[in-house]
């Protein structure tokens, strides 16, 4: 039977008083719950600069990158080893439309990000790039749907574009922006918190 052992010190306060040592037993071998290590999941959001001058900077930024993702950052995060990334938020993913982020950066639209500041989104990061990312950082990548402003067609066709390898519209466009084969990503969220970001 394997046992771990742990030696607390619990420091008494008091005059005269002395530090006492108590001892605990675990049982591991006879432990029957695991906890998923998917708990622990991290988030990104486009949210003040996590995304846009966070991970996701100019071009022209004389810091070491692959592309635009800085690899400092990456760098920061593989060595807490966070098990899986969400992604596009928040509050951000119900009005944000997938298709405006795939295709060739300077086609396409850019947003108004009416949650945080009404700051202006180039839509410059999008689904490869944000599963580029999870790939440097060897993370599963977590993809919530829009449901405040999208549609369940709309999130099909997400899956699709990302999990299919069947001949499809979709799988032809992701084929078309430059990957032939799906990412099969596991973790969807449908939406944000139920309770607000316009999804009642």
């Amino acid at each position: 039977m394997k046992k771990m052992t742990l030696a607390l010190l619990a420091t008494v306060l008091g005059a005269g008083m002395n530090a006492q040592v108590v001892t605990t037993t675990l049982n591991t071998d006879e432990a029957q719950t695991t906890i998923s290590k998917h708990i622990y999941g991290h988030f990104a959001e486009h949210l003040g600069r996590c995304i846009y001058d966070g991970f996701w900077v100019d071009e022209k930024m004389d810091v070491r990158k692959q592309g635009r993702i800085r690899l400092d950052v990456v760098d920061a995060l593989k060595k807490i080893k966070i098990p899986n990334l969400r992604w596009p938020g928040g509050c951000f993913a119900d009005e944000y439309h997938w298709r405006d982020g795939i295709g060739k950066p300077a086609d396409r639209p850019k947003m108004v990000n009416t949650n945080w500041g009404g700051v202006s989104e180039d839509n410059s990061f999008g689904t490869h790039e944000f599963l580029e990312l999870c790939g440097l950082l060897n993370t599963e990548p977590y993809v919530a749907g829009n449901v405040g402003s999208g549609t369940v067609e709309e999130m099909a066709k997400w899956v699709e574009y990302l999990n299919s390898p069947a001949q499809s519209t979709m799988t032809e466009l992701r084929k078309q922006n430059g990957r032939e084969q799906p990412w099969k990503v596991t973790y969807w969220g449908v939406g944000n918190e139920s309770w607000g970001c316009g999804e009642i």
